[in-house]
């Protein structure tokens, strides 16, 4: 008797690619709104931490070089001996840098959902309502970006301060404002960023789910009054030297 193969019997086929591996939760949490928007919340809360420390230790400008310069050698000290020298720093700037990464890729990621939410259902209406800081965060925050490179290569690495003494954070402060194009550049940059700051700051408790219409006012008066406090001591150091307060 002739025998009939495998295929003519209608046998079963074999088996398939083996199913995907689901992603780590944290991962697909990131990939839906709710969790870009809670990753840009929680990283711009790390900023905004970072960006007042940063404009109170620049503070000891007002107490002369002495000071500014101790503080800087304190903070490539920190945590000295129980880590070498500068391993601290570095690791607080590898973080920033992640949280600035992460920052930037949420709000990107989310102007591109929200564009397509929009698309046949915007109305001039939408534009008029919200508010001149909400409507100009994403310039804001090139104008910040930009201006991070720049501070990085004037008072950091020192490639835009042709007077730049590595370990010499008041004679580099002073040295690059007394040129008042970068002065300038400084006060506009900071401007941007006081602007930024004020919106982020208003969203960030709506996107943590931080929110009650009692509460409103108080998220309103800490947006401005901290949106203030880093525009006007930022701004100083410039101008001051400027005028001759610092020299």
């Amino acid at each position: 008797m002739e025998t009939r193969t495998g295929r003519e019997q209608g046998s079963a086929p074999g088996p398939g690619p083996p199913p995907r591996r689901r992603p780590l939760w944290l991962v697909d949490f990131y990939r839906s709104a709710v969790g870009k928007k809670i990753a840009m919340a929680a990283s711009g809360m790390v900023l905004l931490l970072y960006v007042l420390a940063h404009m109170v230790g620049n503070l000891k400008t007002y107490q002369g070089a002495a000071e500014l310069d101790h503080y800087g050698e304190a903070l490539r000290n920190l945590f000295v001996p129980y880590l070498p020298r500068t391993v601290a720093l570095w690791l607080m700037r590898l973080g920033l840098a992640a949280a600035f990464a992460i920052h930037i890729h949420a709000a990107y990621a989310l102007t591109i959902i929200n564009r397509r939410a929009r698309v046949g259902y915007q109305s001039p209406r939408d534009y008029v309502v919200a508010n001149f800081a909400s409507r100009t965060m994403r310039w804001t925050g090139v104008i910040v970006g930009l201006f991070l490179v720049f501070h990085l290569m004037d008072l950091t690495w020192g490639n835009a301060n042709p007077d730049f003494v590595r370990g010499a954070p008041y004679e580099n402060l002073v040295a690059s404002f007394t040129r008042w194009p970068v002065a300038l550049v400084y006060v506009v940059a900071n401007l941007a960023l006081g602007l930024h700051i004020f919106h982020g700051a208003w969203s960030m408790f709506q996107s943590m789910g931080w929110n009650h219409p009692r509460f409103n006012a108080w998220r309103r008066w800490f947006a401005v009054a901290f949106a203030a406090v880093i525009t006007v001591g930022n701004v100083s150091f410039p101008v001051a030297v400027l005028v001759g307060i610092v020299d």
